[in-house]
């Protein structure tokens, strides 16, 4: 019998506990043994709870317990989870986790130590919840190289923005609606302004190159900023608004984003709606791949982290490769890309004669039925060359990237 312990007993943790003991039939035979939670770690008591007898508050109870191998951290945060995490680590007990700011800011390190200590590191539920993006890049996939990786990687803004789509909706009512239904949080910052999805397009990153790709150097734009008159001008262009995370080689170097962007009917993520998550990979061989699901929720993350369990547990003492390394990616200024943009003016204080000036040939958008604005379409130009431009012309109100 396998004995493993689960740090945090919230949303994702009491969802870890519930697939070991609903499906403990098939992850028996799938493992050659039987699973069993032995321990619950959490700073609260759950009396009535069916596990109440399992939950320690002392973490030291689980570290020198020699029969528990395996600890599964869904507890989320960097501190104290990343202590917890290193300590079971260093004794041998292999750490499966849905902590995505965790890894993001420590994973090679810890990667490190599971290897030196003959154990596993293992963090598919980090990125697009129940989507097993991360180990089809580590094994499926192995024999690729991946030169771009965009998703749609967070449900919350994916949600919002389906909305304002259907309903022509501002961005205020239909978060007031995410969070009364509970797909945002109170707080939903991490969300609407793009950082979630940062951290996980930086974990994506890095197994893209095998490099540390940190979040904190991939820009990064959210959707507070998106109007209903955005999608009438997307509408008109046969396109749509995602919030899309990508990394992408360019010319020998990487560049990452997180940003806003009008998609056509044409593209694989187009019809990815509501709390749904995709992640579309390019690479040389199989060429195109897109892998789709819930990204998030309780059950969905939680199978994931169960998978990484049972792998973990049919490799005992042997440490599964995970090529990423602690070597920094100097990562391509967004500036240097080519892209095209939609740009919105006041008709009042721009004319298309200045428009011209600064950006040449343009196509307008004649028939998203806004008054008082012109919009047009900018030909393809580095990123930097259109801010330049943007910052010389009279009446802006907006302007969104083109992905299509």
């Amino acid at each position: 019998m396998k004995q493993v312990a689960v740090f945090g007993y919230g949303t994702v943790g009491s969802g870890v506990v519930e697939v070991i003991d609903r499906n403990s039939a098939v992850i028996e035979k799938r493992v050659g043994e039987k699973l069993n939670v032995k321990y619950i770690l959490d700073l609260r008591d759950f009396p009535g709870d069916p596990n109440e007898s399992k939950v320690v508050h002392d973490i030291n109870v689980i570290l020198d317990d020699p029969e528990v191998e395996i600890v599964c951290e869904t507890m989320g945060g960097n501190e104290p989870a990343f202590t917890y995490s290193k300590n079971a680590l260093l004794k041998g007990k292999s750490v499966c986790t849905s902590n995505k700011e965790l890894v993001a800011n420590h994973g090679p390190e810890l990667l490190k130590l599971a290897k030196e200590n003959n154990c596993n590191y293992l963090f598919e539920a980090s990125v697009g919840g129940g989507i097993p993006v991360i180990r089809t890049i580590n094994e499926a996939l192995t024999a690729e190289i991946i030169d771009g990786i965009t998703g749609i990687l967070n449900g919350t803004t994916n949600y919002i923005l389906t909305k304002m789509d259907r309903e022509g909706a501002k961005f205020d009512d239909v978060l007031k609606q995410a969070q009364d239904l509970g797909y945002a949080e109170k707080n939903p910052e991490a969300d609407v302004e793009g950082y979630d999805a940062c951290r996980k397009i930086a974990i994506l990153s890095s197994l893209m190159t095998g490099h540390y790709v940190h979040f904190e150097d991939i820009y990064t734009e959210g959707i507070t900023k998106i109007t209903p008159e955005d999608f009438k001008y997307a509408k008109a262009l046969n396109c749509t608004i995602k919030l899309l995370a990508m990394s992408k080689e360019n010319n020998g170097s990487y560049y990452a984003m997180v940003a806003p962007f009008l998609i056509g009917k044409d593209t694989a993520l187009y019809n990815v709606n509501d709390v749904f998550n995709a992640v579309f990979v390019h690479s040389n061989m199989l060429d195109d791949s897109m892998y789709y699901g819930r990204g998030a929720g309780k059950l969905a993350t939680a199978s994931a982290v169960v998978g990484d369990v049972i792998e973990a547990a049919k490799n005992t003492g042997k440490n599964l490769p995970i090529f990423w390394d602690d070597t920094k990616v100097n990562l391509l200024g967004i500036g240097e890309v080519n892209r095209s943009f939609l740009v919105r003016v006041k008709e009042a204080e721009c004319d298309k004669k200045e428009i011209s000036a600064a950006f040449g040939e343009v196509t307008y958008v004649t028939d998203a039925g806004v008054a008082g604005e012109i919009g047009f379409v900018t030909p393809m130009m580095k990123e930097k060359d259109f801010e330049a431009k943007l910052n010389n012309l009279s009446g802006v109100i907006g302007r969104i990237r083109l992905d299509k």
